[in-house]
């Protein structure tokens, strides 16, 4: 839709699975968290890890009422994807890249429930369900239990636009496209952008829909020249999602190049496939309403 949803931020809500797990088949059982609901929203990672402990959704009570409506995908192309920038982005190298998923439990080094994103309070609900990793749960880049309702093919940086329901004032100075994709005070100019990742000799294109890892303060890396500030995740500086690890043929933090797409740029490919928020499938959309309507 042209307009988002005014964000959040807290801590970074995009925490990366790393080789302290036991492995992808621990969260199996979290097929649930797509039917659970928080009502109260909190705005920083401790309160958001310690509601996730006390209310554990198998154990959550709620009525029908409570349940986040779901609405059938945009019919106008979100203004963050289409707008322009300077485009000829550069390619930062060698960032080690880490895995997580819509519906990731909290461990390890992972100490947020990826439920909700920084964008979006019911990512999980609106996503569809949980976006299973494990490679035997998959099949053509998406779980085998469901069709994804956005982009299977999603990543998280560690910056957020918005605090406290409010555009950081740095935004307007180091987001290249943020005049043309500036709507309102409170609301992200980053969701649904598109990157390229690059490993060995493949390329894939993924959007933008969460925040992370760890931080979500560091435009100096995300839009600048710097490298990303040390972490728990040997200085990881970018999450993406199973279907990204799947294409390029990840393991746990392997190193990756990325860097920003017009989405002019992006050709067709997998990634093109599936999403309420995907440019593709929008256009799409509008392409054959406009041809019914002859």
């Amino acid at each position: 839709m042209l307009c988002v949803l005014a964000g959040y931020s807290g801590k970074a809500s995009a925490e990366s699975h790393d080789a302290s797990s036991k492995g992808f088949g621990l969260n199996r059982h979290l097929e649930v968290w797509v039917n659970y609901h928080q009502p109260e929203h909190h705005r920083t990672t401790s309160h958001k890890a310690k509601k996730y402990v006390r209310h554990h959704p198998q154990h959550h009570p709620r009525t029908r009422s409570e349940e986040p409506r779901y609405v059938a995908g945009p019919t106008v192309i979100s203004r963050n994807a289409l707008s322009g920038g300077p485009g000829r982005y550069r390619w930062k190298r060698g960032i080690v890249t880490t895995i997580f998923w819509v519906g990731e439990r909290p461990a390890g080094h992972n100490p947020v429930p990826n439920l909700r994103s920084s964008w979006d309070r019911y990512w999980a609900y609106n996503y569809g369900g949980y976006d299973n990793p494990d490679a035997g749960a998959r099949r053509n880049f998406i779980p085998v239990k469901f069709v994804p309702r956005q982009n299977p093919f999603y990543f998280a940086l560690p910056y957020n636009d918005v605090e406290r329901g409010h555009t950081k004032r740095e935004a307007s100075r180091v987001i290249p496209w943020f005049n043309q994709a500036f709507v309102r005070n409170g609301e992200t100019v980053l969701k649904d952008r598109w990157i390229a990742v690059q490993h060995g000799n493949r390329v894939c294109y993924a959007q933008w829909e969460d925040c992370g890892p760890f931080r979500t303060d560091d435009w100096r890396y995300v839009f600048g020249d710097e490298r990303p500030r040390p972490n728990l995740n040997q200085g990881a500086g970018l999450d993406v999602s199973p279907a990204v690890r799947d294409y390029l043929g990840l393991g746990v933090k392997d190193a990756c190049d990325w860097k920003f797409v017009e989405f002019r740029e992006v050709p067709r490919g997998p990634w093109a496939m599936y999403g309420d928020n995907n440019t593709f499938v929008i256009q799409r959309r509008q392409s054959n309403e406009r041809l019914a309507g002859r």
